[in-house]
């Protein structure tokens, strides 16, 4: 019997009996659309953290306040971090390239007769450039302006938004801070949530003004700091730890009233525990892909049982062993093929749903889907072996008598 032959026999059985097919081909579909979704948000997870990590800038570490130890135990209230140890870590660091404190706290802001509570900061002129964003619109107030304490605000990307007013329009307009008239000088580019916060939502004024004129204190939430091109972070930290002790006079072998964060670190664990959750609803997904393998052998050797007079009787003709195992497993092949198609098509489409619907960060790597796709051709080969092999061990002569 030719190859095509074969095929063609193949293809005419599985015509002959759409509906089984089709529910043989479902365990397989769920599988692979369930494998190329679980895959999409891993990924699109992924990618978002690493842009995360970008958009965070070179070399960034971060120091809070933290607790007061008094005789070894924790006490209830935190510890200040105010402009001066900001200034000591500019003036005193070895390995400092930049250091850029931070006031925020949210307050009602009106613009136009709308109004939003919005988490507004107060920093320094080189906010930018440390924290890795640009000025989209306008420009950023400068150290002079800051000096001077005046009230000029650089909005985030979605404040705009908020205000429905496009973001080239709300330049030079005015908007109450705590019921204080800011002009609106810049509108940074959009750089999406960081965390716990999203700097798209926030509004920044020069560090002074908000000290004297907004918040009324010198404390500050968080300072930001650049570490020297060339220096490791880990001699940042300590380089920073030393001058924090200093300033806050802490006395050797007690423990450290504040916190210095890494935050790519925080979320390169991120990552690592999103792909390692990625990983377990993957394999989750595949064993779907097996019991929809299962499903199709199953179903092929009932096709054996019910078609063990038509196997006599190609026998009889001059079909060999290798021809009716071979036809078999071309079945079985394209239900799997077939089944891993419409479910790569699946997938797909769901992870475009998600995106667009829920908001979702999906993205389709090509390689899953070759990896899905030669799966369940995998599938079909493997559980499609026994029952090609069974069709073609029959005894023609029991074949025949086969009723």
């Amino acid at each position: 019997m030719l190859i095509f032959e074969i095929i063609k026999v193949a293809f005419s059985s599985i015509r002959a009996n759409k509906l089984r097919a089709g529910l043989t081909m479902l365990g397989v579909i769920i599988g692979v659309s369930a494998v190329i979704t679980v895959v999409a948000l891993s990924s699109g997870a992924r990618k978002a953290v690493e842009e995360q990590i970008e958009a965070l800038g070179a070399n960034l570490l971060s120091v809070s306040p933290g607790q007061s130890f008094m005789g070894g135990r924790a006490s209830e209230s935190r510890v200040s971090l105010t402009v001066e140890d900001a200034e000591a870590l500019a003036r005193d660091g070895r390995l400092i390239a930049a250091v850029v404190p931070e006031i925020q706290r949210s307050f009602p802001v009106e613009y136009a007769g709308q109004n939003a509570s919005l988490n507004v900061v107060g920093t320094t002129s080189n906010y930018g450039a440390v924290r890795n964003v640009k000025i989209t619109y306008g420009r950023m107030f400068s150290i002079g302006e800051d000096e001077s304490r005046q009230r000029y605000a650089v909005l985030g990307a979605a404040v705009p938004t908020q205000f429905n007013v496009h973001p080239r329009a709300i330049i030079s307009q005015t908007i109450l801070i705590r019921g204080q008239p800011f002009e609106v000088i810049g509108v940074f580019e959009a750089k999406g949530s960081q965390g716990w916060s999203n700097p798209d939502e926030q509004v920044y004024i020069p560090l002074k003004t908000a000290q004297y004129r907004i918040f009324g204190s010198d404390r500050l939430r968080n300072v930001a700091v650049q570490i020297k091109e060339g220096a490791s972070l880990d001699a940042g930290m300590v380089d920073i730890e030393g001058i924090m002790r200093r300033e806050h006079k802490i006395r050797p072998g007690a423990e450290n009233d504040f916190q210095i964060r890494n935050s790519q670190e925080f979320l390169a664990t991120q990552q690592q525990t999103t792909e390692v959750f990625g990983v377990l609803l993957a394999s989750i997904a595949a064993v779907s892909l097996l019991v929809g393998g299962i499903g199709i052998m199953n179903i092929m050797l009932v096709s054996v049982t019910e078609r063990t007079r038509e196997i006599g009787i190609r026998k009889a003709l001059g079909a060999t062993r290798a021809n009716i195992m071979f036809q078999f497993l071309i079945e079985s092949l394209v239900l799997c093929l077939a089944g891993g198609a419409l479910g790569v098509a699946l997938g797909w489409g769901a992870s475009s749903v998600m995106s667009t619907n829920f908001g979702w960060n999906t993205l389709v790597s090509p390689t899953a889907v070759a990896v899905a796709f030669a799966f369940s051709a995998l599938v079909g080969l493997f559980f499609g072996l026994w029952p090609a092999q069974r069709a073609a061990s029959l005894n023609t002569i029991e074949a025949l008598r086969y009723e």
